[in-house]
């Protein structure tokens, strides 16, 4: 099969420290090309795949300060991926609606998979508007805010097996991996790592929207005797980070769409402890893979019951349910299925 896989530019594929859409492109544009298709990737050049690479921007928008206006790389790469949609059997979006209208023209099928949040009011009226665009939600709870989008499926988040190692929790801290901000809730982390007796070891971005909730609500809590921030982190330095935790801090303040850091801790043998909200009752088994919390006294009690629970047992449902492979074939499922619909005298394998 030929695809075509379309990255946003913010970030490299996959990222240089933080993030999760590009870190979710590269790992399923990798699979896939290792399943034998013939797949190319739109993004930006400081990108490292197995598949073919088409540099659209020469570096990621992020660490490219001369450019003012990221709308544009955007517009170029959406009209290049565009014009070069007839030698595909299908073109796969992963920047949400941008590109939809340019698609739609350019008569190759294409799916969108949507990896942010969807409760903003305004796109009610622009899904109403693109009804007929086939998208993928990366949890069921991401669908809760727009019901009525052209879901073709649910695909979860997965990571190549051997990624990331697991760890026997020897450091004796809890961890908090991602990002500062007001709806990952780091100051809960804090605090129930204080609370419960833990040391807590902090491996996050501060986004610029985010630096003065840093600044005024994080940076003050730092210089308490139980806490370590170590800035951002890595691949590289994941395994020894969560593989040395005891476990991992998810008190999320917002209905997150799926949470890639659980799954990274599950790989590396490391329960997670995570409050009830957005994509965490698909995501963390009950009394498996970690606990499911609804306030911070829940999280301070689950925090003395992570010894309680299998390690090697975490890992082994890791590798049933959140590998790369196995979302690269939930991918393989969409895309034929969508090819048949629009091309059905087209054979792909």
């Amino acid at each position: 099969m030929k695809i075509a896989q379309v990255s946003p530019l913010t970030e490299a594929v996959p990222p240089k420290l933080y993030g999760g859409t590009e870190r979710i492109v590269a790992y399923l544009t990798d699979e896939l090309t290792a399943l034998g298709h013939d797949v190319t990737l739109f993004t930006s050049g400081d990108s490292r795949t197995t598949a073919k690479l088409e540099a659209v921007w020469p570096r990621a928008l992020r660490f490219d300060e001369s450019v003012r206006d990221p709308l544009a790389p955007h517009m170029m790469l959406f009209e290049i991926v565009a014009q070069r949609a007839a030698e595909f059997d299908i073109v796969h979006l992963h920047a949400d609606y941008i590109g939809y209208s340019t698609l739609k023209r350019a008569g190759t099928p294409f799916v969108s998979t949507l990896h942010g949040r969807l409760d903003l009011s305004e796109l009610q009226p622009l899904y109403a508007l693109f009804s007929d665009v086939p998208v993928v939600s990366i949890s069921d709870s991401q669908r809760e805010p727009l019901p009525h989008a052209n879901y073709v499926t649910t695909v979860h988040h997965g990571i190549p097996e051997r990624l990331l190692l697991p760890g026997f929790g020897a450091g004796g801290y809890l961890a908090f991996l991602g990002r500062i901000s007001p709806e990952k809730a780091p100051d809960a982390a804090i605090r129930i790592a204080q609370r419960a007796g833990m040391r807590l070891k902090i491996a996050a971005k501060v986004d610029r929207v985010d630096r003065d909730y840093f600044v005024e609500r994080i940076e003050p809590l730092l210089g308490l005797p139980h806490v370590e921030y170590i800035g951002e982190i890595g691949d590289a330095e994941k395994s020894e980070f969560l593989g040395n935790a005891a476990g991992l801090l998810f008190p999320i303040a917002w209905p997150e769409p799926f949470g890639l850091s659980m799954i990274e801790a599950m790989a590396c043998g490391t329960p997670v402890i995570a409050m009830r909200n957005g994509s965490v009752p698909e995501v963390i088994d009950e009394h498996i893979t970690g606990f499911i919390v609804d306030d911070e006294d829940q999280a301070v009690a689950a925090v003395r019951k992570l010894h309680s629970l299998d390690r090697a047992r975490v890992r082994r449902v890791f590798e049933e349910r959140f590998t790369a492979r196995r979302m690269a074939d939930d991918y393989l499922n969409v895309y034929r299925r969508l090819i048949a619909r629009e091309r059905p005298l087209r054979a792909v394998v």
